[in-house]
């Protein structure tokens, strides 16, 4: 059974109080991880868009049942996944959703998940094709944990042991600073500026980015850029000024860019519901 916590803090509700949200209290120990755990508080059940991020999502569920991950490559239920940085536009539908929740920037990613970024090939991979019987272990200990900050923090010591009993070798400092530069610029960045600046090629450059980060440095700062553009039309800014704000050269542009890592229009993005987009 669950163990209680009756100490534990009160977690946090979304603004339609449809979602439960707790935040460790204290951050997280590693650099570049972030985590909240979420429980659906209605009857309404998860219906959600996936949008690219730059960041990779490891969702960990703890409800009774799975979710489902729809894609263009079929409907697989999961108890856990991992979704890329970017995953392709896909839905995941689910009742009693309960789950924590750790985003990792590219830097966290290469050193937590034990595979090359490459290999989750831009889309939504099982958590336990990656990380197989400790992922099962992990969701049953959280499931067995009632209080939302002792879930937090078993999994933030999971993640410290996976970082101190990694293998693979640090991310190239020229990768890691290509992309802080990058996030720094919004993804208004030129490919030739960054090569310049950690003194390689550009073929250089992106060959090594793209097996560091899984995605060559264009795609990156498109990703950012849209990651920049989307929170704006979810917000309920018009497309013309978004465009604009974000350095796309016409509201054409901006179309095509949401296009190919939303799969839908500006309008259709900014039309959904925070719900709708992520717990």
């Amino acid at each position: 059974m669950p163990k209680n916590d009756a100490g534990d803090t009160p977690p946090e509700h979304t603004a339609d109080d449809r979602w439960e949200v707790a935040r460790p209290l204290g951050g997280t120990s590693l650099d570049g991880v972030r985590m909240a755990g979420f429980r659906d508080r209605t009857a309404g059940g998860l219906d959600m868009r996936v949008l690219p991020q730059p960041a990779v999502i490891v969702v960990i569920g703890l409800g009774a049942g799975p979710v489902t991950v729809e894609s263009a490559s079929g409907h697989r239920p999961l108890k856990g996944l991992v979704a890329s940085l970017s995953p392709g536009p896909a839905r995941i539908r689910g009742q009693g959703v309960e789950c924590v929740e750790v985003a990792l920037s590219p830097r966290a990613a290469y050193a937590l998940l034990g595979v090359s970024p490459l290999e989750l090939d831009g889309s939504i991979t099982g958590l336990e094709d990656l990380w197989g019987r400790h992922a099962r272990l992990l969701r049953e200990q959280l499931a067995d944990t009632a209080s939302w900050q002792e879930r937090l923090a078993l999994t933030d010591a999971f993640l410290r042991r996976r970082a101190a009993g990694t293998r693979t070798p640090p991310m190239a400092a020229e990768v890691a600073a290509a992309w802080d530069a990058i996030v720094a610029g919004r993804g208004r960045v030129r490919v030739g500026d960054l090569a310049a600046s950690c003194g390689w090629s550009r073929k250089r450059l992106w060959a090594r980015f793209s097996s560091q980060i899984g995605l060559t440095p264009k795609r990156a700062a498109m990703l950012v850029r849209f990651d920049h553009a989307a929170r704006a039309l979810l917000a309920g800014e018009r497309a013309g000024d978004v465009a604009m704000a974000c350095g796309y050269a016409d509201q054409p542009h901006l179309h095509r860019d949401v296009q190919a890592l939303a799969g839908c229009t500006p309008a259709a993005l900014a039309g959904l519901t925070a719900a709708s987009t992520e717990p």
